[in-house]
């Protein structure tokens, strides 16, 4: 019976060897947290201000280069046979946000990606190319940062969640460390959602060797820890969490799923085709799109983890989704399942089951009265209302023109009759 069972997995696996090995890989999408860096801020009573770090607040450390070099060549690895040996522009378009970190972070994964060979090789000495990273001013990044405030409506649903039976749990069962950080931080403000910048500074000290402060204890700074994770939980679920995902990660998700779309019915005419598009952001970004995903295991991504998205081709042109993970560097990315389909989600069941996480109108789910929308009203107003003004004058000309004797009417042609001529 054991014997049998065994071959019977060992055909079903020989049978699923070879579906998998029919699929072509046709376009990938990675998103990524920066690496390794200094902390964002120091809190008051802090001994390690900003000019205890190399570069001051916020910067990629060395270690983080080395995490995001080492990130970019297992990707070189994975998608060797896919992507070129060496940097074709058409192949791979990246973008940051504008934060010298992500930058910073993309930069370093792709010196892993593409290490210049040939004619590429512009300097013996260096093993390093220059590759185009795109970004957008972070004042109008729409699309790689996360939360998003920009939205009333997702501001109403933070409210009413720190209203919920849970959120009100969790604040009194550490009610005793969020006062402990109170009282030893100097901070006026500290709660569920605020505390987590206490916890980041003290995690990036660790991470460099800088000794913490007495009253920061093994228990300390593991309940400090799970707040953290919990303010990630809160900011994308908990409460409402479909609605928050379309107020949020779905802004993301729904331009990647547009790509995933367009990429299956390719233009014949373009023999260039993008293969990869690499996005380099946040720990939030990659929160969020794996909250609308609903493939969020409720932790904190860590540095330099990886949320994969492949699309691929089978004989028949039909097209599939596969979703993998990397989160430590020292393993190989791992399958994701998103709920409601398979490990190789067919295209046409990604979008379905995605399009409850996009919203086709955010500004009106934020209920945001749009600055452009106002503007054009105002314009449109100001516009019928010259217009009726110039009408009524008009009007009130024509009736006075009417009602003037023939004399007052201006100037006319008399003619004499009797030479025939005009005078």
């Amino acid at each position: 019976m054991v014997s049998a069972t065994v071959l019977l997995l060992l055909a079903v696996g020989s049978l699923c060897g070879n579906a998998a090995a029919e699929r072509k890989l046709v376009y990938v999408t990675v998103l990524f947290r920066h690496g390794d860096r200094s902390p964002v801020k120091a809190y008051p009573t802090d001994p390690y201000q900003e000019s205890a770090w190399p570069q001051g607040f916020g910067q990629l450390s060395q270690e983080g280069m080395r995490q995001h070099l080492n990130l970019g060549q297992f990707l070189r690895t994975r998608y060797k046979g896919f992507l070129n040996e060496t940097y074709e522009r058409h192949e791979i378009s990246v973008r940051s946000t504008d934060y010298d970190r992500t930058l910073m972070s993309a930069e370093a994964n792709l010196a892993g990606l593409y290490p210049p060979r040939g004619q590429q090789v512009f300097s013996p000495t260096l093993q390093w190319q220059p590759i185009p990273v795109h970004t957008v001013p972070q004042s109008e990044e729409k699309l790689l940062s996360y939360p998003r405030f920009d939205c009333p409506r997702y501001k109403q649903l933070m409210n009413e969640t720190e209203h919920t039976a849970e959120f009100l749990n969790v604040t009194n069962e550490f009610k005793d460390v969020i006062e402990l950080v109170r009282n030893k931080t100097g901070l006026n403000n500290t709660n569920v959602e605020t505390v987590w910048s206490v916890y980041d500074t003290l995690f990036c000290e660790s991470r460099h060797n800088k000794t913490a402060p007495d009253w920061v204890t093994p228990e300390v700074f593991e309940r400090l820890r799970l707040l953290k994770d919990f303010a990630f939980r809160i900011a994308f679920g908990v409460y409402k969490p479909q609605e928050k995902n379309r107020l949020q990660g779905g802004v993301l998700l729904g331009e990647i799923v547009k790509n995933l779309s367009k990429m299956s019915v390719p233009d014949p005419k373009v023999k260039e085709r993008l293969k990869l598009m690499m996005l380099s952001a946040h720990d939030t970004t990659v929160a969020a799109l794996q909250s609308s995903l609903n493939v969020f295991n409720g932790r904190q991504p860590p540095y330099a983890s990886c949320q994969i998205i492949e699309l691929y081709e089978d004989e028949n042109s039909n097209f599939s989704v596969s979703l993998f993970f990397r989160n430590d560097s020292t393993v190989e990315a791992y399958p994701l399942l998103l709920p409601g389909c398979s490990l190789d989600c067919p295209l046409e069941e990604f979008v379905r089951i995605t399009k409850l996480s996009i919203s086709e109108d955010r500004d009106k789910e934020c209920e945001v009265p749009s600055e452009g929308r106002d503007t054009e009203v105002i314009i449109s107003l100001a516009v019928s209302g010259c217009l009726l003004l110039f009408l009524i004058l008009l009007l009130l000309g024509v009736i006075c023109w009417r009602q003037e004797p023939n004399r007052n009417r201006g100037y006319h042609h008399v003619i004499n009759q009797e030479v025939g001529e005009e005078s």
